[in-house]
């Protein structure tokens, strides 16, 4: 094997696992976050959890598989280190990226939920109070 092959070997090794080890532990500690913000349904949350899961793995696998090609020569190990490591480094970056995308996102429709939860009233009118004082004609 040259050094080409095993600079994706060893990319393939360390991003697919970390892409896994992400989605699970957003998936994990998500839900949570999700249950708050949908209520008291909890199966719209899990739902929403797996969609995010999914949509996950396809944007990132799919990050990870079109950067796997490199311009740059590998000749010998400390290349591989340096080629690996950059991609790596990327690929991490835009996992990060992308979870801090959907954290806001998720935030923001939290707080608009919130906000919707605050202007209707707990009970509906009971009656209507009318005014007996002479209205004022400036």
């Amino acid at each position: 094997m040259d050094w080409i092959a095993a600079s994706y070997v060893t990319y393939l090794a360390v991003t697919v696992p970390l892409t896994i080890w992400v989605a699970g532990t957003l998936s994990r500690n998500g839900r949570v976050f999700l249950e708050d913000v949908f209520g008291d349904n909890a199966a719209l949350a899990d739902a929403i959890n797996k969609l995010l899961v999914v949509g996950f793995y396809l944007l990132n696998v799919g990050f990870v598989l079109l950067y796997l090609r490199t311009g740059d020569r590998v000749v010998d190990l400390p290349g591989l280190m340096e080629v690996v490591s950059l991609k790596v480094g990327v690929v991490m970056l835009v996992l990060g990226l992308v979870h801090f995308t959907n954290v806001y996102v998720f935030n923001s429709i939290r707080r608009r939920v919130r906000m919707e939860s605050y202007r209707t009233p707990p009970l509906a009118p009971q009656r209507v109070v009318t005014s007996d004082l002479p209205s004022y004609q400036g």
